[in-house]
C-alpha cells in the first residue's frame, strides 16, 4: 500500500473522530460512480446490511438516501445506491442502520404498483401501516423438513398447460423463449384464470417487472385493474429507467411479499419477468464492484443468485400452516438458444419448463408451446382426476401426431391408420389454439379436449375445429350447468358425465355442423 494513502486515511479517521456520537458508526463517502459508492470508516458494517447517506454539510431539504452494501474490504466497503446517485458527492455522511434491507409486505400491498423499496408508484396514496408489517428482502429458503410435495394444481385457463405441462402450487416452472412470443401474455393470462378459483382457495399474485418498459408495465396493470385482478394482485415495478441496483433488488422484494401470505397458510403465486435482466443487472453491479468475470463475463455466483431466490417456492407441510409460494421465472433466449449459460442455469434449478418457439408462433400456433421441449417435473400429481382422464390420452395423441407430421406432406403415400392419426393431430393442435384473455375454468377445458380425444372433432374441417369449441361451450354454459357444476365439485369425469356429455356433441353436430 502506497504511503501517501495510509497518511491520507489517518487524517480522515482523525477528522472523523468527532463523528462517533454515542457510539453510532458514521463512514464518509470516498468515491461515487455508476450507481457505487466506496464508504470509509464503517469497520464494523456487516455484508446486506442497509446504510443512510446523508448530504455533507446538510441543507434544510435533503434527505437520506438507502445503499445495500455488497462488498466488504479491508480498509472500506462498497454498497449498491438504491435509487440515483446524482445528488451524492465526495466526504458525503455515511451511517449504519445495522439492519438488513426490508421492505413492506401484507394485504394492504394488495391492488398496488410499488417499487423494490416498497414506495407506491400508482398515486394511490400511502401504504396503510396497519395492513403492512417489514420483512426482509433476503429470507432463509424453508427446509426440506418443512415442505410437503405438490399435489394440489395451480389452474392457469390454458389448456395446452393445464393438459400437457401442469403446474402444481409450490412448484418452480421456467417459461422460456425469445422476445416478443406470449411469454407476458401467458402469465398475465394464468393471474386472469385465478377468478375462476373460489375467493377462499384463490392464490394472490405478485408480478415482478425487471427492465419492462413503464408503458408495457402501465398496460398490464391497466388490463388486471379492467377485469378485477388486481384486487388479489401486487405488482412490483423495477422499470427500464431506473437503475441496476433496483433490477437486482426488485425479484427479492416480490419473493419477500409472495412470503407473506405463504406464512400465513395461504397460496401465493409469484411471475418475475424476466430473470435475464435482473442477470445483467447483476453482471453490471459485479463488474463494478471489480469482482472477476467468468463465462459471458457473469459472475461466478450468477447462479447462487437464481438458487437462493427461486428455492423459497415451496409448499409447506401442515405443521408449518400448508401454504405455498409458487414462482414462474421467465427467461429469454437468444434465437432460441435454449443451452446459454442463464438458461441452462435457470432450467437446472426449476421443476420444469414450458419453452415457447418462434417458429409455432409465426405460424399461428397460439400459446407458442413446444410440446416436445416443455416439461413438467411434478406431471400428473397436480392435475385434477378429470383432467388427468383426457390429458393422458392427449399426450399419447399428439406424440404419435408429431413423429409423423414431417410425413405429412406425403400423405397421398401413406396407409389410413397414419391418415387418420395425422388428420386427428391437425385438429387437436387447431383445438389447442386459444387466444389471449379466453382463459378456461378446468371443467370447460376437461369438456373441450375429451371431444378432440374421442374423434368428434375428426369429420369436421380445420377451420371448424374452434368454432365448434365455442358453441358447445356456450351451449354447455347456458343449458347444462349441471354437468359442468358436477365436474368442478367432484374433479371426476366419470362414465356417466361422459355418456351425458356425447349425447350433447352429437346433437351439435347434428345440427350445427351438418356437411
Amino acid at each position: 500500500m502506497k504511503k501517501d494513502f495510509i497518511v491520507d486515511l489517518l487524517q480522515q479517521q482523525i477528522e472523523g473522530a468527532d463523528l462517533k456520537v454515542k457510539g453510532e458508526e458514521i463512514g464518509r463517502v470516498v468515491s461515487v460512480g455508476d450507481g457505487v459508492v466506496t464508504i470509509e470508516g464503517l469497520p464494523s458494517c456487516l455484508f446486506s446490511e442497509q446504510v443512510l447517506i446523508e448530504k455533507w454539510p446538510a441543507t434544510p431539504n435533503s434527505k437520506p438516501l438507502a445503499a445495500l452494501v455488497l462488498s466488504l474490504e479491508e480498509y472500506s466497503v462498497e454498497a449498491i445506491v438504491l435509487g440515483d446517485d446524482k445528488d451524492i458527492k465526495e466526504g458525503d455522511l455515511v451511517r449504519r442502520t445495522k439492519q438488513v434491507l426490508s421492505v413492506p409486505v401484507g394485504e394492504g400491498l394488495l391492488g398496488r404498483v410499488v417499487n423494490p423499496l416498497g414506495i407506491p408508484l400508482d398515486g394511490k396514496g400511502v401504504l396503510s401501516e396497519k395492513q403492512t408489517s417489514l420483512y426482509p428482502v433476503e429470507r432463509p429458503a424453508p427446509s426440506v423438513m418443512a415442505r410437503q410435495s405438490v399435489s394440489v394444481s395451480l389452474a392457469t385457463g390454458i389448456k395446452l398447460v393445464d393438459a400437457t405441462v401442469p403446474i402444481g402450487r409450490g412448484q418452480r416452472e421456467l417459461i422460456i423463449g425469445d422476445r416478443q412470443i406470449g411469454k407476458t401474455s401467458m402469465v398475465e393470462d394464468i393471474i386472469l384464470n385465478q377468478l375462476n378459483e373460489p375467493k377462499e382457495s384463490r392464490p394472490f399474485c405478485v408480478y415482478v417487472a425487471i427492465g419492462q418498459k413503464s408503458s408495457k408495465v402501465a398496460q398490464l396493470v391497466k388490463d388486471l385493474e379492467a377485469r378485477g385482478a388486481m384486487e388479489y394482485t401486487i405488482v412490483v415495478a423495477a422499470t427500464a429507467s431506473d437503475p441496476a441496483s433496483f433490477w437486482y433488488l426488485a425479484p427479492y422484494t416480490g419473493c419477500s411479499m409472495g412470503e407473506y401470505f405463504r406464512d400465513k397458510g395461504k397460496d401465493a403465486l409469484i411471475i418475475y419477468d424476466d430473470l435475464s435482466k435482473h442477470a445483467w443487472a447483476w453482471r453490471q453491479i459485479a463488474l463494478l464492484l471489480k469482482r472477476p468475470p467468468g463465462r459471458e463475463a457473469y459472475p461466478g455466483d450468477v447462479f447462487y443468485l437464481h438458487s437462493r431466490l427461486l428455492e423459497r417456492a415451496a409448499r409447506l407441510s401442515k405443521d408449518h400452516g400448508g401454504g405455498s409460494l409458487t414462482a414462474l421465472p421467465i427467461v429469454e433466449t437468444q434465437m432460441g438458444d435454449v443451452a446459454a449459460y442463464i438458461p441452462t442455469n435457470v432450467i437446472s434449478i426449476t421443476d420444469g419448463q414450458i419453452f415457447l418457439e418462434q417458429d409455432l408462433f409465426f405460424k399461428g400456433q397460439r400459446p407458442a408451446v413446444n410440446i416436445g421441449i416443455s416439461v413438467s417435473r411434478v406431471g400428473s400429481a397436480a392435475q385434477a382426476k378429470a383432467m388427468k382422464k383426457v390429458a393422458s390420452q392427449l399426450k399419447l395423441e399428439l406424440a404419435q401426431f408429431q413423429e409423423l407430421a414431417s410425413f405429412a406432406q406425403f400423405s397421398q403415400d401413406l396407409d389410413e391408420a397414419t391418415k387418420k392419426r395425422i388428420n386427428r393431430g391437425q385438429r387437436l393442435m387447431e383445438l389447442l389454439k386459444q387466444d389471449q384473455y379466453r382463459v378456461l375454468p378446468m371443467e370447460e377445458e376437461v369438456c373441450s379436449l375429451w371431444c378432440g380425444i374421442q374423434g368428434y372433432l375428426d369429420t369436421l374441417p380445420i377451420e371448424s375445429v374452434r368454432v365448434f369449441e365455442e358453441k358447445l361451450l356456450e351451449k354447455l354454459k347456458t343449458s347444462h350447468k349441471d354437468l359442468l357444476k358436477h365436474i368442478r365439485e367432484t374433479k371426476d369425469f366419470d362414465d356417466k358425465t361422459q355418456a351425458q356429455l356425447k349425447v350433447i356433441v352429437e346433437q351439435l353436430l347434428a345440427h350445427a355442423f351438418q356437411t
